[in-house]
């Protein structure tokens, strides 16, 4: 817990006190319109050997001007808490007592739109539509699923290595808009839990090309 409030901070003092670099200049048209990413806790959080995600994203994105963005970026990855639970300020997370009785294995795409309003300074809309596969303790598939899990967001943009590629610290929060129900067991405490969680980090990475 308290590495993972270490992250935290490190992530909100990289948002906010990194010597900052401008957006695209609305006249400059030379820059690089396509990227990929992926976000650094596709790294950080597959060391986790209690909860281990088997995270996986690829943000494939498009700049329509230098102020419009958008983005697709598939992701897959497992939980065995619920998701209202902060994974970094809330000590219930990873309790066993909250624990689901098994996991749960998602596999989404989420929709992007950047919208930058001042130098690097961003807002950015993620909407996610996910299958989820619920798994009992023994291994077994016991039920599907269906949510839709958003998130609203700021940050910053910086550019490293002339342009080349760019790190992007970011703080959101994140609202589960809809799911289905939940199998006997998962419900119950998938229920105590708030439906949006704030403050959640990002750390996303790219290459522009």
């Amino acid at each position: 817990m308290q590495k993972q409030k270490i992250m935290l901070v490190v992530a909100l003092l990289c948002a906010f006190s990194i010597n900052l670099q401008a957006q695209y200049d609305k006249a400059d048209s030379t820059y690089k319109r396509w990227f990929v990413a992926t976000s650094l806790f596709v790294l950080l959080g597959n060391l986790d050997t209690e909860n281990p995600p088997n995270f996986a994203q690829l943000n494939i994105g498009y700049r329509l001007t230098g102020e419009d963005v958008i983005q697709l970026a598939p992701k897959t990855w497992r939980y065995a808490w619920p998701n209202g639970i902060h994974p970094f300020l809330n000590e219930a997370y990873k309790k066993p007592e909250e624990k689901f009785p098994g996991y749960v294995r998602e596999y989404g795409i989420t929709a992007s739109y950047t919208r930058f309003v001042w130098e690097g300074l961003y807002a950015q809309l993620d909407v996610m539509p996910a299958w989820q596969i619920f798994v009992n303790d023994n291994g077994a598939k016991i039920d599907d699923g269906f949510q839709i899990f958003n998130s609203y967001r700021v940050g910053y943009h910086i550019k490293l290595f002339n342009d080349n590629f760019f790190f992007q610290p970011s703080i959101c929060i994140t609202h589960r808009a809809y799911h289905t129900t939940l199998p006997d067991g998962f419900k119950q405490l998938d229920d105590k839990w708030s439906k949006f969680i704030f403050p959640e980090p990002g750390l996303n990475i790219g290459f522009n090309f």
